[in-house]
């Protein structure tokens, strides 16, 4: 788990933090766990999420253990410095770190302006996203974040057979793989499967 301060590192300078995984790996319980260990030494957090991923209701990040925290939206749209910064004008709105969930659905731009947020306002940035779709693809999001990101660090879950899950599919109603679609279809366990590399081949019928 992150303790308070780990948005810092040695230099002291605040940095961008991204945290990637497959589904299913617990990282908005993660990122929730992180919240609340600032906010527990009396520090005040930001907490956002995509706006279109209503599973659990809008406005929050809710983890499938329970843990929920309310979240401002982001857009595609959404200019997150200047949203950021408005948060921090406000009275009483020191803000000492801000998360980011389902950060594999921002824009290149808006990976650049969370980048903004560390060098130019100080504060640390944690964001928490799938790295690749269901057809192994880098999300956009994920893409500019290993590109830009301070630190990476993968939050690690496991195959069917026992090995890491680096992978995801997505299935249909039967439990059958999808191998064609939209990169973006919302969805928990009854869509998605994380897989290891070697399954994730097989269920997209490479070698067939």
């Amino acid at each position: 788990m992150i303790a308070t301060g780990a948005g810092r590192l040695g230099d002291g300078m605040a940095k961008l933090f991204f945290y990637y995984s497959s589904m299913n790996a617990g990282k908005s319980t993660t990122l929730l766990q992180s919240s609340f260990n600032y906010q527990e030494r009396g520090m005040r957090t930001l907490l956002m999420t995509a706006a279109f991923d209503d599973r659990f209701g809008t406005g929050k990040i809710a983890s499938r253990i329970g843990l929920e925290a309310p979240a401002l939206l982001f857009e595609g749209t959404s200019n997150l410095f200047e949203v950021i910064r408005a948060e921090t004008g406000k009275e009483g709105g020191r803000i000492d770190c801000v998360l980011v969930d389902e950060s594999q659905f921002l824009t290149k731009e808006q990976v650049w302006q969370l980048s903004d947020v560390a060098d130019r306002l100080g504060v640390p940035v944690l964001c928490y996203g799938i790295r690749t779709d269901f057809q192994g693809q880098l999300f956009e999001g994920s893409k500019w974040l290993l590109a830009w990101a301070d630190k990476l660090n993968e939050l690690k879950t496991i195959c069917h057979c026992g090995s890491k899950a680096g992978m995801v599919i997505r299935v249909d109603e039967n439990g059958d793989p999808v191998r064609e679609g939209a990169q973006v279809e919302i969805g928990g366990n009854d869509r998605y499967v994380p897989v290891c590399r070697k399954h994730f081949k097989e269920a997209m019928g490479e070698g067939d």
